[in-house]
């Protein structure tokens, strides 16, 4: 009998699962985590199987990574998301020196050499440079996170964000907003400081292209060209760049399973 493997990726704001058959695709399903981690784990597990039309004579070898790894105890094995990416990111762009996850609760930038973590820097202090730290400007501008991207790429100019503080940066939004800047300029200032503060972290490890980019961040348009922009370089995007924690825990669970 083959051997089932199940990546579960439990996130702050999303929860991501890929099941494997023989390092084939059978489910790849992502859902909010809401404020019940255990719940949506579980929640989570079932619909990969049903998807994945595993019936419950077999039980896949799960491994479990991310932020919230210790919703699932269910998990076989747990593994860091640092090392989980660097092995969804190898997968599928093999040749990548630099990865730089930015994720919903923290941001990381990975050295890799040959697909293996050879170093690493994460920010999980500071909301800033993070998707929570978009996730609360877009609210402050009354954008969902889509219009944020698409505001600041429309717009012409921009407007300096000074506070590196989230909250401090919330209040500088409205005020800005209260004073009359255009909301788009807003925007793509947001856009340069969670960019800026992103590089800074970047080169205090050594940027080395290829440079790679996964995490739900990785979909804001906006963004991705803004932090190109303070780095220098191309950044190389997956396909389902959210998806990328879970694929490394499946593809690391093939070994140990």
């Amino acid at each position: 009998m083959s051997r089932i493997v199940c990546g579960l990726d439990i996130g702050s704001l999303t929860a991501k699962g890929i099941l494997l058959e023989e390092g084939q695709l059978l489910a790849a399903i992502l859902l909010p985590t809401g404020s019940n981690g255990p719940q949506t784990a579980q929640d989570l597990y079932r619909q990969l199987l049903a998807e994945g039309g595993i019936n419950g004579q077999v039980n896949p070898y799960i491994v479990a990574t991310g932020y919230g790894r210790v919703s699932a105890p269910f998990a076989d094995k747990t593994i860091t998301e640092i090392s989980c990416h660097a092995a969804g990111i190898a997968h599928f762009l093999p040749q990548t020196r630099t990865l730089i996850d930015v994720g919903g609760q923290d941001s990381k930038v990975i050295r890799l050499e040959g697909g293996k973590v050879v170093d690493f820097l994460m920010n999980d202090k500071c909301a800033a440079g993070t998707g929570r730290f978009l996730e609360v400007m877009a609210r402050g501008l009354e954008f969902s996170l889509e219009e944020l991207s698409m505001a600041a790429q429309d717009a012409k100019a921009e407007v300096t964000i000074s506070s590196t503080c989230t909250v401090f940066a919330e209040s500088e939004v409205v005020g800005l907003i209260a004073r009359g800047q255009p909301k788009g300029e807003i925007a793509r200032g947001v856009m340069a400081a969670a960019a800026q503060r992103i590089a800074a972290m970047a080169h205090r490890l050594v940027v080395e292209e290829p440079v790679a980019m996964s995490g739900g961040v990785a979909r804001n348009a906006a963004m991705v060209e803004a932090l190109q922009g303070e780095l220098g370089v191309r950044l190389w995007l997956p396909p389902e760049p959210q998806m990328i924690g879970a694929w490394g825990a499946a593809l690391l669970g093939v070994h140990h399973a």
